[in-house]
């Protein structure tokens, strides 16, 4: 059994913002599904929204994101986040993150998104998420306080209630964990654990998100009893690479930002028949203009425009994105991009509280994974990194405030009953029938019939994983199988329960909005011990 202060799963932005606030004071270990460079923060292209312009502020931040999040954005939450922006930007210099800059290199070049009634997206050219991950996986490979194992998939967190029944409080004691190249399991004690594993984007056929984001943490989280909130809430990005090899592509929203008009195949706009926004409206308003306009007269996608802007513009602004379509053929300054909506972001996930706690002592949700309450129905563009950066620093703080506890002594993984597995077709015909029929049932527009049909599919396919998870030894595979139908089934659950539309729900049913905004609560009431 190894020991540690700290256990991180996961090691995008949120958990490697958290080990460096930490590592001074703790002894820290950083799980990394594969290596540390594969999360969804490397691949965000647009930046960090923070208010560092006199002529925006941190009212008109908060009002942005609350718009955006269609009546369920938490306001003190809100405000927690779009208060400390400038620090956590602050932050990122200090560890050696080196923003774009105006020209004539007089301040910050901030950027504008969709939904955003000011310029406040600071940025490394489109490339953002790569560049700060970069800087602070260094900083990570320098702390000698710091344990990274890569290559490593949590399997389960180990309760107090899963190591003896009666126990009075469920309090998180540690997590197995598989190591992908052994294939051996080991057990690791921890004071405190933190989950920040991103989110789910792979329970769709397509998708922006790296092929990890498997909603590992909120499964777990779920199967040792707690709650999970908003589920139903899938950002579907309107502007993702349609193209053959290019997989998961995405076109920053900064392009639209930036001047990017959308344009059907015979050149005509169609944003303006949809919202007074235009281009500028929100994700959920432009990937649903974009769904109706490809249904209505059956086309495979639609195009982005940004031809009228000077090359050098395009080049300075988008160096990685016209290299990409370059290399694919595609000369963005010369010829429109042809782009379709992918899912791209989970807006709920795991409850939890101001300092990231969740339902369980000494657990912690941060990031992707949890529900904070400040994304709402929807989240406003470039705020993800940001939420990273305030909950990774927030927990941080509270872990460092809470008292020394001794370490439990934690049973070994058991595998004395199972057995090789014959064959591993179950596993990949499931995942490949899971993603269609997510796409196609629960995806940009909904129905009743639609759901009811998806959570039929679920139950079915959820008890044929569990039976082959007890029976055979576990993979890294059989693992995102199990969490990936435990994560659908959340989300159809959350879908079913919400007769209204509202943000990122649409449901053809129940097209119109109550006038409360109530959040969607599930209760693990029989979830189950391993």
């Amino acid at each position: 059994m190894q020991q540690f202060d700290v256990l991180i799963i996961g090691s995008g932005l949120a958990g490697l913002t958290m080990a460096l606030q930490v590592a001074d004071h703790k002894k820290v270990c950083l799980v990394s599904k594969r290596e540390m460079s594969d999360s969804a923060s490397s691949w965000a292209q647009g930046g960090i929204a923070a208010v560092l312009n006199s002529s925006d502020s941190i009212e008109e931040h908060i009002q942005d994101t609350m718009i955006a999040g269609a009546g369920l954005c938490d306001a003190e939450v809100t405000r927690m986040v779009a208060t400390q922006g400038r620090e956590a930007v602050e932050w990122l210099i200090d560890q050696g993150v080196e923003f774009t800059r105006e020209a004539d290199n007089s301040g910050l070049h901030l950027t504008r998104e969709g939904g955003h009634s000011q310029r406040r997206i600071v940025h490394v050219a489109d490339a953002t998420g790569r560049a700060v991950q970069k800087t602070l996986t260094q900083k990570i490979r320098e702390h000698t306080n710091i344990t990274i194992l890569e290559n490593h998939i949590a399997v389960d967190l180990i309760t107090s209630r899963k190591v003896n029944k009666n126990s009075p409080e469920n309090k998180c004691l540690g997590a197995y964990v598989l190591n992908n190249k052994t294939g051996k399991v080991i057990t690791i004690a921890a004071q405190q654990t933190v989950l920040a594993t991103g989110g789910a984007g792979k329970v769709y056929l397509y998708t922006t998100n790296p092929d990890v984001s498997t909603g590992d943490g909120i499964a777990m989280a779920w199967r040792a009893g707690c709650r999970v909130a908003n589920m139903e809430f899938i950002q579907f990005h309107p502007t993702c690479l349609f193209h053959p090899h290019a997989k998961s592509f995405l076109i920053s929203e900064a392009v639209r930002g930036e001047g990017g008009l959308l344009k059907l195949p015979d050149g005509t706009r169609f944003m303006p028949e949809h919202d007074p926004r235009e281009e500028l409206a929100s994700r959920d308003i432009v990937a649903r203009a974009i769904d109706f306009e490809m249904k209505k007269r059956g086309l495979d996608c639609v195009y982005l425009d940004i031809t009228h802007k000077p090359i050098e513009f395009i080049k300075a602004h988008f160096p990685n994105i016209y290299a990409r379509c370059l290399e694919l053929g595609i000369d963005i300054s010369k010829k429109p991009i042809p782009v379709v909506p992918a899912a791209h972001y989970s807006c709920g996930g795991v409850m939890v509280d101001a300092q990231g706690r969740t339902d369980i002592a000494n657990l912690y949700a941060i990031g992707e994974t949890a529900c904070t309450g400040l994304h709402g129905a929807n989240r406003l563009a470039s705020n993800s990194l940001l939420e990273c950066l305030v909950f990774g620093r927030a927990t941080a703080a509270d872990i460092l405030s809470a008292p020394t506890q001794p370490f439990a002594q934690l049973p070994k993984w058991d595998e004395s009953r199972v057995t090789d597995a014959d064959e591993e077709v179950l596993i990949t015909h499931t995942w490949d029938e899971l993603r269609r029929f997510m796409w196609n049932y629960v995806g940009i527009v909904r129905t009743d019939k639609r759901l009811s049909r998806a959570l039929h599919r679920i139950h079915m396919l959820r008890d044929e994983v569990q039976e082959f998870y007890q029976h055979f030894k576990i993979s890294n595979d059989l693992i995102e199988l199990r969490n990936l139908l435990q994560v659908v089934e959340l989300i159809v659950e959350s879908a079913i329960s919400r007769k209204e539309s509202r943000g990122l729900h649409y449901s053809k049913d129940h097209p119109n909005t109550e006038l409360e905004p109530i959040p969607t609560v599930l209760e693990p009431t029989n979830y189950q011990e391993h």
